[in-house]
């Protein structure tokens, strides 16, 4: 009978971002050279001191960057060469700010625990009765508001967001350390500036408004769909 490592959930502090950045420096770096066959997910688990979950999460992302092959039965294996594919990292606006030499600051303007709304149901492809989460926050750059982020959240898929009270740290921040993502969609439009966009982000009122729309699901179950409006003279720029 296969044993499961013995690892207490509550002291399970290894979180899978670290275990992927050593499992990366020992295939860039060694001992994980290509070709090398990787010991088992519970051996590996049991090395590292986490769970079980929390190894199979790091190595599938790590998998998904193409650094390595798993296949059933026959293991996971550091592949030859690593594929080069188009891959999608959730963005945090903090680092984003942070990046451009500007101070940080946070605000939540509004917090409601309420059924989906008829529009978000057909949006996110929620079942009849679904409770949602939803949030209205502004992120500062050197003081002056950055980005206005209008989020709702599934509370089926994440019941523990209701437990979040979100003044100090904002959803953003909060689902990318929670939650992976399987599926994301991304619009973005020029809209007409609403009287949130006016008051928070000073703008004219009917001025355009650069506005990305992203919505994401783990395997087909809703996560969260946001709405980020930014300030005046905003610009993205993206490089693959």
């Amino acid at each position: 009978m296969t044993m499961e490592p013995q690892v207490d959930p509550m002291l399970d502090r290894t979180t899978y971002r670290e275990v992927m950045a050593e499992i990366l420096h020992r295939i860039t770096d060694g001992p994980w050279g290509p070709g090398t066959l990787l010991p088992g997910e519970i051996e590996l688990a049991e090395e590292f001191g986490c769970s079980r979950t929390t190894m199979n999460r790091a190595l599938r992302e790590v998998t998904e960057q193409g650094f390595l092959d798993r296949r059933r039965k026959a293991g996971t294996r550091v592949r030859m060469a690593p594929l080069r594919q188009a891959r999608f990292e959730m963005p945090l606006v903090r680092a984003e700010i942070e990046k451009a030499g500007a101070s940080y600051r946070y605000a939540l303007l509004a917090r409601d625990s309420l059924p989906a709304p008829d529009w978000l149901r057909a949006r996110m492809r929620l079942p009849a009765g679904a409770r949602v989460l939803h949030l209205v926050c502004v992120h500062f750059a050197d003081g002056i508001a950055f980005q206005l982020e209008d989020r709702w959240i599934n509370a089926r898929a994440l019941p523990q967001v209701l437990k979040q009270d979100f003044t100090a740290t904002g959803p953003n921040e909060w689902l990318v350390a929670t939650v992976p993502f399987s599926e994301v969609e991304l619009s973005f439009m020029a809209c007409a500036a609403d009287a949130m966009a006016v008051d928070q982000l000073g703008h004219a009122p009917g001025d355009p408004v650069f506005t990305v729309e992203r919505a994401t699901w783990w395997q087909s179950e809703a996560i969260t769909l946001v709405r980020l409006s930014h300030r005046k003279g905003y610009r993205m720029t993206t490089r693959y």
